[in-house]
């Protein structure tokens, strides 16, 4: 049994020094050379002077494009509201508020068996278009949640 834990303590130790091993190969960057200076120029510098260049001939870099958010993104997104990518419990319940509120008859923020069963019943009767009190697969189907488009146009923002 001592060998057994003593073989796990080992392996995980190797594990650890193997990582820190490969974290500690990372290559640094070499920055660009001073620039050479001129011994033989007797010009003096101001060190409190403003430097100017011509730029006329120049052209910077291409902006950036942004990146298309991925579906995972995009519903992390919808919970996130204030956007410091952390989802708080009153972001992901704050979703949910409008369908409680729904249920909630009276409003005192508390949902009875009462308010719940008369909405699930009103449902069900809404369902039965037989009034058999059976649903069949068709009648089920008509509760199905209606799909949304593929391609929802675009905010003219």
């Amino acid at each position: 049994m001592n060998r057994v834990i003593l073989g796990a303590f080992g392996a995980l130790l190797l594990v650890g020094l193997g990582l820190f091993w490969m974290q500690g190969r990372a290559q640094v960057e070499q920055g660009a050379p001073p620039p050479e200076v001129d011994e033989t120029a007797e010009e003096t510098v101001d060190p409190d002077a403003l430097p100017n260049a011509d730029v006329a001939d120049l052209t910077g870099p291409e902006p950036p494009e942004a990146s298309e958010l991925t579906r995972e993104q995009r519903r992390f997104f919808r919970y996130d509201r204030n956007r410091d990518l952390k989802i708080t419990r009153n972001e992901m319940l704050s979703s949910r508020t409008d369908g409680f509120r729904k249920l909630d008859v009276d409003g005192n923020n508390l949902l009875t068996f009462e308010e719940w069963a008369v909405t699930t019943a009103s449902r069900f009767a809404e369902m039965d278009g037989n009034a058999d009190n059976e649903l069949t697969q068709a009648e089920f189907a008509t509760s199905a949640p209606t799909p949304r488009p593929s391609s929802r146009p675009r905010c003219n923002c």
